[in-house]
């Protein structure tokens, strides 16, 4: 084989191991040349919102993903039990953190989108209800209930930064839709709050 051939040859090889190279990096998990990337998991609510990031102090992600489930995941037996697939998870992740158009209906599931906004929720700096005011949150919780404490509740939530409480509202009104489906999705209050207690605390 002449050395022109053999030069063709090794040329045609590099660009084989090239094309193999880009299907196995499909997603990558962390772009900063790309302008349109934004980090949109672990950062902290206030950033998300000097960014422009949020829509009446919901961070806009989280928004997207309650709207999709509000419409077509509220009657999934298991919501928030079953996970989605990891790899969809992250692909997902990735969407919407380079800017990428994200369809959750033709890009994931309902399982998958689940689990995207548990992994919102548990990777915010300082999560939903911050460090500050957990003591008092258990030492409300571990008191007699009466009216009292209702108030006391109300009162505590108050004092939460801006972003968090609006975060937990919209979360709450949310949960609450979900909890009314409990006999098709077999997720209570109590269910709820067991999936939801460590992502928010």
């Amino acid at each position: 084989m002449g050395a022109g051939a053999l030069a063709i040859c090794q040329s045609k090889a590099a660009v084989r191991l090239k094309e193999d190279m880009k299907k196995i990096v499909v997603v990558p998990l962390d772009d900063p040349r790309s302008s349109t990337y934004k980090k949109l998991f672990g950062v902290s609510l206030q950033d998300l919102q000097q960014q422009g990031l949020t829509e009446n102090g919901v961070p806009a992600i989280v928004g997207t993903i309650v709207e999709y489930l509000v419409k077509h995941g509220l009657t999934q037996e298991g919501l928030f039990r079953v996970n989605g697939n990891v790899k969809v998870v992250e692909q997902l992740r990735w969407k919407f953190e380079s800017g990428a158009p994200v369809e959750l209906g033709k890009d994931g599931d309902v399982c998958s989108a689940a689990s995207l906004l548990k992994l919102f929720l548990r990777e915010l700096p300082g999560s939903v209800v911050t460090a500050a005011l957990h003591p008092r949150f258990v030492q409300l919780f571990q008191d007699d209930r009466n009216d009292a404490q209702e108030s006391s509740l109300r009162d505590l939530i108050k004092e939460l930064p801006d972003t968090h409480y609006c975060l937990l509202k919209y979360l709450c009104q949310f949960l609450t839709k979900v909890a009314k489906h409990h006999v098709q999705n077999r997720m209570n209050v109590h269910n709820l709050a067991t999936v939801f207690g460590p992502n928010c605390f």
